[in-house]
């Protein structure tokens, strides 16, 4: 039996839709949520992705109506991408790689931006050839996958939610954890990074919940650890967002900025076009 997977969502259920109903034979579509480009056979009201996986008009008008859901088919069944527990979490299409949304906040940004590459933007930052990197709040791996991509020797990326894993283990985009150097560590971070080493890594690439669900990763204790796990030279980029914008302007950024400093940090800048902070050990 097949075990070939197939991703889809409603704007690619709309695109075969109008194939099918236009009389076409076959349709060109992404089927690894952006990655690659195929075409598939359309018959009988159906496509065709292989002998085992086929969605007729039905199935297709049902995904189409379900905006911002991912389905994933395989061995003929078809099921959303998405866990409901203590939060609503679900991968969500964009134009490009995926993101997660968790109780309706995305952890990317997505709006005119490819959160893949924006992931590269932020990595570059801070890592060279030859680093030990943290990557502290990994979610889909898109920083950690880009760190090793920059040269890093070593990899290690820190996300505690198993739901969040769950997904990323069904990302195409997050395929390339697998890497033999690349350390996946299932723990909470606040109390992972107390049991480092010091002078560990050469770059931190932090990318925390927002404040309100992780107040504890914006403080200046956490941030006195992150200082501690450095080496002498060590670089950490801080995404954090813009929250409270609209009533409070940059000071959330602003405050950050001053207890890394208070925490240690001895040069700290903040990067305005990637919403987060810059900042050396000395």
């Amino acid at each position: 039996m097949e075990k070939q997977t197939y991703y889809l969502y409603s704007r690619m259920a709309g695109k075969i839709l109008d194939a099918i109903k236009e009389g076409k034979q076959v349709v060109e579509l992404s089927v690894d949520l952006n990655k690659t480009l195929h075409r598939f056979e359309l018959k009988h009201h159906c496509i065709y992705f292989d002998l085992v996986n086929n969605l007729n008009i039905e199935e297709l008008t049902y995904i189409k109506k379900k905006k911002n859901k991912i389905f994933k088919l395989k061995n003929g069944n078809l099921e959303p991408l998405e866990y409901r527990n203590d939060g609503y979490y679900k991968l969500v299409p964009t134009n490009y790689a995926p993101t997660i949304e968790i109780s309706g906040i995305r952890m990317h940004r997505t709006k005119d931006f490819d959160p893949f590459n924006d992931a590269r933007l932020k990595a570059g930052k801070v890592v060279k050839k030859g680093d030990r990197v943290l990557d502290t709040c990994s979610g889909l791996g898109y920083t950690a996958i880009w760190a090793l991509k920059l040269g890093a020797r070593q990899v290690v990326s820190v996300e505690r939610n198993k739901y969040v894993i769950k997904l990323r283990k069904q990302n195409p985009w997050s395929h390339e954890l697998s890497d033999p150097n690349m350390q996946l560590v299932h723990d909470d971070i606040f109390e992972y990074v107390r049991r480092l080493k010091s002078c560990s890594f050469d770059a931190i690439i932090h990318d925390p919940p927002r404040f309100s669900r992780a107040g504890e990763l914006y403080g200046e204790e956490f941030y006195g650890q992150l200082l501690r796990v450095m080496t002498q030279k060590g670089k950490l980029f801080h995404y954090t967002g813009t929250p409270y914008s609209a009533r409070r302007g940059n000071s959330f950024m602003e405050n950050t900025a001053k207890r890394l400093k208070f925490a240690g940090f001895k040069k700290v800048f903040i990067h305005q076009d990637l919403l987060g902070i810059y900042a050396k050990k000395s």
